[in-house]
């Protein structure tokens, strides 16, 4: 076994997100499915106002919604994940995601991203509509 002081090994099998390790001003974290981020769901977007964030598929689906707008979305855009692919959310731009629930995926963003600088706008009901249709048809094009 070798010495946490050298190499540290961290997982996470639950539901939802956990950060992992913080170093400096980065954190790693793992997304599993959790019931909150079925399409159904979602009924907000979150924007990280001082930094980008990026996500990584593992395993499984994920479908990565990046919205356009300032104060409020006004065009929602969804981005089916390929595994294995860095996506980086660029600063301040409102976003949300869907997964299966066999999906896991890696996030890496700064290890002070915390809900004081990381708002929420919430969706109207023809967005969160958008959203399941989306979903609806992205999956229903590409197998898993």
């Amino acid at each position: 076994m070798i010495s946490e002081r050298l190499l540290e090994s961290r997982e996470y099998h639950g539901s939802g997100y956990q950060p992992l390790v913080d170093y400096s001003s980065w954190r790693v974290a793992i997304l599993n499915f959790a019931d909150d981020l079925r399409p159904e769901n979602i009924t907000k977007m979150q924007r990280h106002n001082e930094t980008d964030e990026v996500f990584v598929l593992l395993k499984g689906r994920c479908i990565l919604f990046v919205g356009e707008g300032e104060s409020s979305v006004n065009m929602i855009h969804a981005q089916d994940l390929l595994p294995h692919t860095i996506y980086n959310v660029k600063k301040a731009v409102w976003h949300h995601h869907t997964l299966s629930e066999d999906a896991m995926v890696l996030v890496v963003e700064n290890c002070d991203t915390t809900f004081d600088n990381s708002p929420f706008c919430p969706l109207t009901s023809v967005q969160q509509l958008e959203i399941l249709s989306l979903t609806r048809r992205i999956w229903s094009m590409s197998p898993a």
